[in-house]
């Protein structure tokens, strides 16, 4: 191994599939440039007030310092030659015909590559993609490519001049590839579908009669022209036949309503986008032969993902790879780094730079070309209302999307879209399919919003359609309908928590802007001859969490009283870090002075996880649970909603731990000696009194005692100075009971190991690694399986009202202003909830008015897409001076703070919609509403669809 390596990070691996895997850590001499440490400043934190003046990396921010992988070359690292490959991926920009092949004779032996890599190489040396990202990591000869921009061969350069003037040569050039006989596209089944039907009891507070969680969701037995062939229906059948019974019951009263019934019936489209992350995925990976190792720099959102599989993939080849070691960095993704290929591909590049670090790194072009995407799904719904009193009956959706060539995280999208599809509202029998078909469109995965935006946009545009029906304020219909504590979702789950949207629905109808809006109307109009004058609102709740959360979290004191945190999170932009380290101060009366991110190794804390933890049935649950060290997951990917609450609650409970095992006794031992005003008994204070003031603790008038005198008293008496903690939620926290005295007996946590003094310490609890010990688990808790049925339970709530203005000459649309109203818990950083709503606001802005990418064969498939065709809204575009944002109150200092980064950028895209209804009569169906589309309607009066979603429909 290079002796590069501290002793600290040598020992920071694991072997995977017989790779040994190292993770450099972020105080490693490899790593310095890449985690700014001495770029990174401490929290400026003010323990008088607890306020927080700038985050973690702000400097760095500000400056330009802020280092991302991108930015790296093998000369900035420690250890690593010097001379830097570069590589490009050949791709084609075709996909229905047979691939032949590929000439580069336009390139000249000037420019030539120094190697090229084709499937054949990577079937030679057994090198492939995991299983996750399917067959076919370069395109063999003979087949038809799976999607557009597929690749088909790896290029070489081993100096950047001949590299940087081949690619500018190869760019747009469509005589590269050749071309066999024409097949058409590949057809394939969908990727998943899913059906959640639920018939509620005669309250919304009674027992269903038949529900996802209570029964089951229903399943396809097979597909037919991309349609899921789903149970016969029979009432008296099994589960599933039940289910269809009802959905068909269902289906027969929309079908034939009574006059006291108004069945609304409309389609809506979501067209697909580019996330458009400030960072391109890029990775440098260098195998050095000699020692049979390979060095990964790269930028994922999931770093665990790809030690694992990264491992996996170098152990299957013939190469002789016998180590990875991986650097993950800071990243800015939007969800387009979760789960992506790229990282792989860039492991494979490193593996023939013959000697040389090889840095293959997409263009902008490159980028729209391959990047993910966000899903583009064409919904029909269909609501039955009583025409008197607003109530809503029965609410049935089928959605279709397009999730591109390769599966990525479509099933779990798709079924994402189902059950968020109900919204803020409660609906007493709803049946809800969702579909997402496989075509030659790029890969759809995890972008923000998650098939939310898609679903719950659609839900709203149908309800201001339906009280403008009924005659009714769009708030007030909502208000009728609204989704309450105890009522149970579209699977029959109760959410977990007090639900706030009627909270959120008052304060919008209450302001201004939505009070106003007809005195408005009529004065702007007036003001403006030749523009219409509008008000839109939306208001939805996004479920946070997956299902199957999974975190490490380490909090440690050094014998000064300096906090260390480390956590598996990946600060994508968020500020994860910052707020991370705040969660310390309750516990710890100061934010943590360092924090590791991204970290993957958690030998300290020895767990294991089996299967998967979202297929898993209760007797392979069963089976496992009596081993301390087994969990259903390992560790989450980092996505923009759950840090605060789920990788928070690892912070929070490490601190915590630490507080009651290690602080909390040191400060009863000091107070015992006198120093509190005379010999103190420990049962005349109670831990429930303790309260840090100004960076003290103090407790029942007791002398406020600084972090640096607790820290050093308990490693005097050999208390925990260090806790390493594991959590797991599947729609509720894993709880285990441990050999710990007190309330510490059961956590809801499923592993813990602590550090008693400086580690040296005899204490309770097996030897593991850096002096700490794990406290096995006597008794384990974990949510039931069928939990997993419950689809979310974890929600917060935005409401936007939107101000617009068309011109009925052009159909430009301005956005004048809007209001935004979120409850998100108790924000651990207010300013980083502000810049999130922000940031979020303007996505779904865009979302809405401007960004638009066709799939096929117009669209950034074929290499020809970057920021010049592909629209972005600017700061004019977003009423940035304007714009204002309120946070609801939490209802106490207990509330935890909720994962809000998503649901505030949709409730904006449904409330412009409907602006532009109020201001024109129209009501656009189809994303985005562009002024084009404004301006045709308004001459012809008709309103033209988007392209189907279904692959066989689109133009060639």
């Amino acid at each position: 191994m290079p002796a590069r390596l501290s002793r600290r990070d040598f020992l920071k691996c694991s072997v995977v599939a017989g790779i040994t895997v190292y993770i450099a850590a972020p105080g490693s001499a490899a790593l310095a440039a890449l985690f700014e440490r001495e770029r990174q400043r401490p929290l400026p934190w003010d323990a008088a007030t607890g306020h927080i003046r700038y985050r973690t990396d702000a400097t760095a921010k500000v400056t330009g310092e802020k280092i991302f992988s991108y930015d790296m070359r093998s000369r900035d690292l420690p250890g690593w030659p010097r001379e830097q490959a570069h590589a490009m991926l050949l791709r084609v920009a075709q996909a229905d015909r047979v691939y032949a092949g590929f000439d580069l004779s336009l390139l000249g032996d000037a420019l030539k590559a120094d190697r090229i890599v084709t499937a054949a190489d990577l079937q030679r040396d057994g090198v492939a993609f995991p299983a996750f990202y399917g067959e076919d990591m370069l395109l063999p000869e003979g087949k038809t490519p799976a999607y557009l921009g597929q690749a088909v061969a790896l290029l070489v350069w081993h100096d950047f001049a001949r590299f940087r003037a081949a690619k500018t040569a190869l760019k747009f050039r469509d005589d590269l590839i050749r071309w066999g006989a024409q097949t058409g596209p590949l057809e394939r089944p969908p990727w998943a579908s899913f059906r959640y039907v639920r018939v509620g009891g005669a309250t919304p507070f009674d027992d269903d009669t038949y529900s996802s969680l209570k029964d089951t969701p229903l399943f396809p037995a097979g597909y037919r022209k991309n349609l899921p062939q789903w149970p016969q229906s029979d009432a008296t059948g099994a589960i599933d036949a039940k289910g269809m019974a009802h959905a068909e019951a269902m289906a027969s009263a929309l079908d034939t309503p009574g006059a006291d019934t108004l069945v609304l019936e409309r389609e809506y489209f979501s067209q697909s986008i580019d996330t458009a992350a400030f960072e391109l995925d890029n990775g440098n990976g260098w195998f050095d032969a000699a020692n049979a190792t390979m060095h990964l720099v790269t930028a994922t959102q999931s770093p665990q993902e790809v030690a694992e599989d990264g491992a996996r993939m170098l152990a299957a080849s013939a190469l002789g790879v016998k180590r990875l070691v991986l650097h993950p960095c800071y990243t800015v993704g939007y969800g387009s780094k979760d789960h992506n290929a790229f990282p792989f591909y860039a492991l494979m590049a490193g593996l023939y730079g013959d000697g040389r670090p090889v840095r293959l790194a997409n263009d902008r072009y490159e980028q729209f070309q391959s990047s993910l995407k966000r899903h583009s799904f064409r919904i029909r719904y269909r609501l039955a209302v009583d025409r008197d009193s607003g109530k809503f009956g029965i609410f049935q959706g089928t959605m279709l999307g397009d999730g591109g060539g390769r599966q990525n995280f479509s099933p779990s999208v798709c079924l994402v879209a189902a059950t968020a599809a109900q919204s803020i509202y409660y609906f007493p029998r709803s049946d809800l399919a969702s579909t997402v078909i496989a075509s030659r469109a790029l890969d759809a995965g995890s972008a923000r919003g998650y098939g939310t935006l898609q679903s719950m946009g659609a839900t709203e545009m149908l309800v201001d359609e339906v009280a403008a029906e009924l005659k009714l304020d769009p708030i007030e219909l909502r208000q009728r309908n609204v989704f309450k504590s105890g009522m149970k979702n579209t699977q029959g789950a109760i959410p977990g928590g007090a639900q706030r949207a009627d909270e959120v629905l008052a304060r919008c109808r209450a302001h201004p802007l939505w009070q106003q809006r007809a005195q408005r109307k009529h004065e702007y109009e007036a003001a403006h001859p030749g523009k219409r004058y509008g008000v839109g609102f939306g208001c939805v709740q996004k479920d946070f969490g997956t299902g199957a959360e999974a975190a490490f979290a380490e909090v440690s004191l050094s014998r000064e009283g300096k906090v260390l945190l480390r956590h598996i999170g990946i600060d994508m932009g968020t500020g994860m870090a910052t707020s991370q380290s705040a969660l310390c101060v309750p516990w710890l009366g100061r934010p943590a002075d360092e924090i590791r991110t991204g970290e993957t190794q958690w030998p300290e804390l020895p767990m294991f996880a089996t299967g998967d933890p979202w297929l898993m049935q209760q007797a392979e649950q069963d089976r496992n649970i009596g081993n301390p060290r087994w969990t259903p997951n390992y560790v989450s990917p980092s996505s923009a909603s759950n840090s605060a609450y789920f990788f928070g609650h690892a912070t929070r409970e490490a601190a915590r731990l630490l507080f009651t095992q290690g602080l909390w006794p040191a400060a009863l031992a000091i107070w015992g000696q006198g120093f509190g005003g005379g010999q103190l008994s420990p049962l005349s204070v109670r831990r429930e009194q303790a309260r840090w003031m100004a960076g003290k603790l103090t407790a029942g008038g007791l002398t406020p005692l600084p972090l640096e005198q607790l820290a050093a008293k308990a490693f005097e008496l050999g208390l925990a100075t260090g806790a390493v903690v594991h959590t797991f939620n599947r729609w509720q926290w894993a709880e285990a009971e441990f050999p710990l005295d007190g309330e510490d007996a059961r956590l809801p946590l499923d592993g813990i190991a602590l550090r008693w003094g400086d580690g040296e310490v005899q204490g309770k609890g097996t030897p593991t690694e850096n002096g700490y010990r794990m406290i096995e688990r006597t008794r384990a808790h974990y949510p039931d399986a069928q939990r997993n049925n419950a689809g979310v339970v974890y929600y917060s709530a935005i409401g936007t009202i939107a101000e617009v203005a068309v011109d009925t000459g052009s159909g430009e649309i301005e956005l004048l202003n809007h209001h935004s109203v979120l409850e998100c818990g108790n924000p651990i950083v207010p300013e980083l909830v502000s810049g999130q709503l922000q940031g979020g606001l303007a996505m779904g802005i865009g979302h809405a008015l401007h960004e638009y990418l066709p799939l096929y064969e117009d669209g950034p498939g074929n290499g020809t897409w970057n920021f010049n065709r592909y629209t972005l809204p600017l700061a004019k575009d977003v009423a940035v001076w304007k714009q204002t944002g309120e946070v609801l109150p939490a209802m106490s200092d207990t509330d935890p703070p909720k994962g809000m980064a998503e649901v505030v950028m949709i409730a904006v895209v449904p409330a412009i919609v409907n602006a532009i209804a109020h201001a024109t009569g129209l009501r656009f169906r189809e994303l985005p509403v562009t002024a084009e589309k404004v301006r045709v309607a308004l001459a012809t009066g008709r309103i033209e669809p988007a392209p189907s979603t279904t692959d066989k429909e689109q133009p060639a």
